[in-house]
């Protein structure tokens, strides 16, 4: 007896949009199987390594890596047998970014801040007509700017000159100004500035738009030579060029009572445009008939991406039902405002943190290639637990439980925070019961429906695709790194209770003896 596929709707006849992650890594380390477990066990889409086995000899800093990105991800979204305009894509940085909440609810955020970007565009930058008829004339207002594309927001701008759009022109941070208390934005250590920079470890958007973006990157990179100092830099700069340009139109069209409040503004500290404060910004060269729009904003509150420079002393890992830690949290950040204790209702409203490893029915069937056994040894998990009973990541500040964390600045975090991940503990049964799970090709269909679990269609469970197409299995691409990965003492992946090979469905070796030739 077969069980249907429940994301599956009855009379499937047509195709909703996929979502796509995409893992920039030219190599396989420790700290990419742990990204990479982290979207496993969440039911993140099979995670497409971008620019995989390739060689970099360029002359910078890093031999070209950090540019050859761009031009990675750009090929991989022109491919229309891969993608389509409508898709959704996020992009993370593969060696420093870890998954902790599921995909439903990081997409239900991307539209709730999108929404509220848009609010916002359209009280500054008001409306104007669009869509010109055969005549020539305009009958229909709309937003005169668009937010689409979200990247991760950041304490500090780096790369660029501080003088330059990238840092300058930018938006101040929707996070209230004294967040922080009295040294906000004034910290001469910048420990204490609101994120407002561009971070191009994240960013999520529809393929249309995102491509587009790393189009425009593309040029800075191979026409004018401008990704040298890597992909953070031309990201940046393309943002703060945006910036620039929607606020000196703002101001170029502003009547005389707009020009006069804003100077008064200016002249008492409460300009809230940053092209009025008292700095000096180096006007950028506007080139004719070039794009300087592409819908882009930051997660200023880090409900998406915590981007963790300068921000490790925002952070703590709170296990919500554990009341006795509050009072020492409080006492060890004075400057608290807001309420941080209490559970996203996102979050509280989702399934349990152990139901995404295994989201799909399980079927009685052996053909329908659920081939990997349970193991006493290896499979134990707690049967019941939810997100109150885990330790998560949290912004005491925003306050927020973001979806994902991209350690970059102080690296160190990479081995420290490892274990305090809420999966760590089970991380080799979570991959196995994640492996496990339906992979029949009714859920391939559920997945051409853009179900909530199920949302790509090439298969495969515990593995990675490359951008050329090629299906990497756990084994394959995180041999021996069960030591700094799973830290739990049970040896190599495959070989815990001897050799086996286990394929799924479509044939693909999702379990194999990858060390049959070691000793």
């Amino acid at each position: 007896m077969k069980e249907d596929n429940t994301t599956a709707p009855p009379g499937l006849q047509k195709t909703n949009p996929s979502f796509h992650l995409l893992v920039p890594a030219t190599e396989s380390t420790p700290n990419l199987c742990k990204t990479l477990l982290s979207s496993f066990v969440l039911a993140y889409p099979p995670p497409t390594l971008v620019n995989y086995g390739k060689k970099f000899d360029g002359d910078n800093w890093d031999k070209g890596t950090h540019a050859g990105k761009i031009r990675g991800v750009y090929d991989y979204l022109s491919d229309k047998d891969k993608v389509a305009d409508e898709d959704m894509v996020l992009v993370i940085d593969g060696y420093d970014t870890w998954f902790q909440l599921p995909p439903v609810i990081t997409i239900k955020r991307y539209h709730q801040l999108i929404n509220e970007a848009n609010d916002r565009l359209r009280r500054r930058y008001s409306t104007e007509l669009k869509k010109p008829q055969a005549d020539g004339t305009a009958t229909e207002m709309a937003p005169k700017y668009t937010q689409s594309v979200i990247f991760g927001a950041d304490k500090l701008c780096w790369p660029n000159p501080h003088d330059d759009p990238a840092c300058a022109a930018v938006p101040y941070s929707t996070l209230p100004k004294g967040v922080y208390g009295p040294q906000t934005d004034i910290d001469p250590d910048e420990f204490l500035n609101r994120p407002r920079f561009l971070n191009s470890g994240t960013v999520l958007g529809p393929v249309k738009d995102v491509r587009a973006l790393y189009e425009a990157a593309v040029e800075k990179v191979e026409v004018e030579n401008r990704g040298t100092i890597g992909d953070q830099f031309v990201f940046a700069e393309i943002f703060g060029e945006q910036e620039y340009q929607r606020e000196t139109q703002r101001q170029s069209t502003q009547g005389a009572g707009g020009r006069w409040y804003e100077w008064l503004s200016n002249a008492l500290g409460g300009s809230d445009s940053p092209l009025s404060a008292n700095r000096t910004i180096n006007n950028m060269t506007v080139v004719p008939a070039r794009r300087y729009e592409f819908g882009i904003g930051l997660d200023y509150g880090s409900k998406l991406f915590q981007t963790m420079t300068h921000s490790a002393n925002d952070v703590e890992f709170i296990t919500y039902n554990d009341s006795t830690v509050f009072p020492g949290i409080i006492e060890k950040h004075p400057n608290l405002k807001a309420n941080p204790f209490a559970l996203p209702i996102d979050i509280q409203v989702a399934h349990g943190p152990f139901w995404y490893s295994s989201p799909g029915n399980h079927s009685l069937d052996p053909t329908d290639g659920i081939l990997l056994p349970h193991s006493d040894k290896l499979d134990d998990l707690p049967e019941r637990i939810d997100w109150y009973e885990v330790p998560l990541a949290t912004n005491l500040y925003s306050p927020s439980v973001p979806s994902l964390i991209h350690i970059n600045g102080d690296k160190s975090l990479l081995d420290d925070w490892w274990p305090s991940m809420w999966y760590h503990p089970y991380g080799r049964a979570l991959v196995r019961r994640y492996i496990r799970s339906t992979q029949t090709r009714k859920a391939a269909q559920a997945a051409a429906a853009g179900g909530q679990t199920w949302w790509d269609m090439r298969g495969g469970r515990g593995g990675v695709w490359t951008d050329n197409a090629v299906w990497m299995s756990w084994g394959e691409v995180c041999k021996k790194t069960e030591d700094q990965v799973f830290q739990d003492g049970k040896g190599r992946w495959g070989r815990e209770e001897g050799s086996r090979k286990v394929t799924n469905s479509w044939g693909k070796v999702v379990i194999a003896d990858e060390y049959e030739d070691e000793e």
